[in-house]
């Protein structure tokens, strides 16, 4: 649908701790797949491309250094693999 959605969606969990909790869950993140589900489920129509253009406009928003810092941790994240 649009970034609207999503925003409204994320508003959403902020103000509903069990589903806050679910999305901020480290221990045992989310596919995109079950993301969706549970943003469908709450009512918010989102699309996986909503999710793609909110981490563009995510990343639009970091400065050069932000950006070269985590193209490093990708990085190493990949020699690593490749390595493993």
């Amino acid at each position: 649908m649009s970034l609207t959605e999503l925003d409204a969606f994320l508003a959403h969990a902020r103000s509903h701790s069990d589903l806050l909790a679910r999305l901020q869950d480290e221990s045992s993140p989310l596919e995109i797949s079950d993301f969706l589900q549970l943003a469908h489920a709450e009512g918010f129509p989102i699309s996986e491309s909503d999710v793609i253009a909110a981490q563009q406009r995510q990343e639009s928003l970091l400065s050069d250094a932000e950006l070269q810092k985590r193209a490093g941790v990708e990085a190493r994240r990949l020699r690593h693999f490749l390595h493993g």
